[in-house]
């Protein structure tokens, strides 16, 4: 199962990297699998320190801000228990990992992680079809430069009309974040 959420690295000058990924979840949240791209930060700060932090959170305007790199403040960070890293101060849980094997031959890279430490900071929001809408959202702008574009236009339709029957002030916010990136992506084509 994939489990969408944020993960932290160590930047090579020691400072926090925040990307959204969605880990193959196993053997009851000890291990997984990450599958980062070859020119992305994560990877290059994984390769360089083989630990980070797997957050699960309910904050749809940071996913979307993370997953279109515009997070203008980082958020707040504490340490983590096991490792060296960056630990998300309002995620809901978080999973400290080290890094176990990597493959490279693929056109993505597989990253086998073993979970040390887990801890909850606080309750999960619960189900809300506009928190998903957002991350779905957040997922296609990551792709804006892979998948035609006319789907993508159709599909940021849908999700916005489930965003303003079901969702708050953030994700209003994220979405029109995200529909902006989407603006850019039609210009240029």
């Amino acid at each position: 199962m994939i489990l969408e959420g944020l993960v932290t690295t160590v930047n090579a000058d020691g400072s926090p990297h925040l990307t959204p990924m969605g880990p193959r979840i196993a053997d009851g949240f000890t291990r997984f699998t990450l599958r980062p791209f070859p020119s992305s930060t994560t990877y290059r700060n994984l390769v360089r320190h083989p630990q980070g932090v797997l957050h699960v959170t309910d904050d749809a305007l940071l996913l979307a801000k993370a997953a279109i790199g515009a997070i203008d403040v980082f958020p707040k960070v504490r340490p983590p228990e096991r490792i060296s890293g960056f630990v998300l101060a309002d995620s809901c849980r978080h999973f400290e990992f080290v890094v176990q094997s990597m493959d490279t031959t693929g056109e993505r890279m597989s990253i086998e992680a073993t979970v040390v430490h887990t801890a909850t900071t606080r309750d999960f929001f619960g189900f809300n079809r506009a928190k998903h809408a957002v991350v779905e959202a957040s997922i296609l702008a990551t792709r804006l430069h892979i998948l035609p574009l006319a789907e993508v236009v159709a599909d940021f339709k849908k999700l916005r009309v489930i965003v303003g029957k079901t969702g708050g002030p953030a994700e209003h916010a994220a979405m029109d974040l995200l529909e902006a990136k989407l603006r850019e992506a039609e210009a240029k084509r």
